[in-house]
C-alpha cells in the first residue's frame, strides 16, 4: 500500500521542462533591456537639458553689462526736479559684443518699436512704469568706430536722449523726480541679463548730482 501511495504522489507531480525556462529567461532579458533602455534615455535627456542650461547660462553671462562709474542726475534749474541722468557701461567679463544702435527719435520721447531699437530702457517707480524710453550714448575712451560695447570700451548712456535733445523726465513722468524720490531704470539687452539701476534722489536737487 505504500509504494501505491507513492507511486500515485510521482503521477501528480509536474517539472518544468527546459523549454519553459528559456521562455522566462527569455522574458526576464527583455524587461530588463526595456528598463535599462528607459533608464539609460532618461539619463541621456537629462544631461542634455543640464548642457543647454550651461550653454544659455554662459551665454547671458558673457553678454552682461556693468556700471563703470557713478550714475549721475541732471537738472537745468537747482531745487527743481531730476531731468536726465548719465551713467558709463563697460562689458563685464569680457564677453560677446553688445548692440548700442540708438532707437529712433520721436517728439514723444519715447524709442519706436522700429527694428534699430536694440536695447529697451525703462523707467520704474511705484507709481509709474515707462517703457522705450529714448536713449543716446557717446563712446568714452578707446573707440574702434563701431556701435558695438566690446571688451575694454565704455559707452556713456544717456537717459532720456540727451541734453541736445526736448524730451526730459518732466515732460514723460506723470509724477516727476523730485527730491527723495526713489526709482529704477532696466536697461534689457538683445541678449544677457537685465540691468537693473536703482537709486534714490537726495533731499535737495542740484543741476548736477551724484546718485549714489
Amino acid at each position: 500500500m505504500l509504494n501505491r501511495f507513492l507511486n500515485r504522489m510521482n503521477e501528480s507531480q509536474k517539472g518544468i521542462t527546459g523549454l519553459e525556462t528559456a521562455i522566462i529567461l527569455i522574458a526576464f532579458v527583455v524587461v530588463a533591456a526595456v528598463f535599462a533602455y528607459t533608464v539609460l534615455s532618461a539619463g541621456l535627456f537629462s544631461s542634455q537639458k543640464s548642457s543647454e542650461a550651461v550653454y544659455a547660462g554662459l551665454e547671458e553671462a558673457q553678454s552682461t553689462m556693468q556700471l563703470d562709474g557713478a550714475v549721475m542726475g541732471f537738472a537745468s534749474t537747482a531745487g527743481a526736479d531730476l531731468e536726465w541722468v548719465k551713467f558709463t557701461l563697460s562689458n563685464a567679463l569680457d564677453g560677446e559684443a553688445i548692440n548700442f544702435t540708438e532707437p529712433t527719435y520721436q517728439s514723444s520721447g519715447t524709442a519706436s518699436n522700429s527694428s534699430n531699437s536694440v536695447i529697451v530702457v525703462s523707467y520704474v517707480d511705484k507709481n509709474q512704469r515707462i517703457d522705450d524710453l529714448y536713449w543716446s550714448y557717446k563712446v568714452v575712451g578707446d573707440d574702434d568706430g563701431d556701435n558695438l560695447l566690446e571688451g575694454g570700451e565704455k559707452f556713456q548712456m544717456t537717459i532720456p536722449g540727451s541734453v541736445t535733445d526736448t524730451s526730459d523726465f518732466t515732460s514723460l513722468l506723470t509724477d516727476d523726480i523730485s527730491a527723495n524720490h526713489e526709482f529704477t531704470i532696466e536697461i534689457k539687452p538683445a541678449a544677457g541679463a537685465v540691468m537693473k539701476i536703482n537709486r534714490t534722489t537726495p533731499a535737495y536737487i542740484d543741476k548736477v548730482m551724484n546718485l549714489n
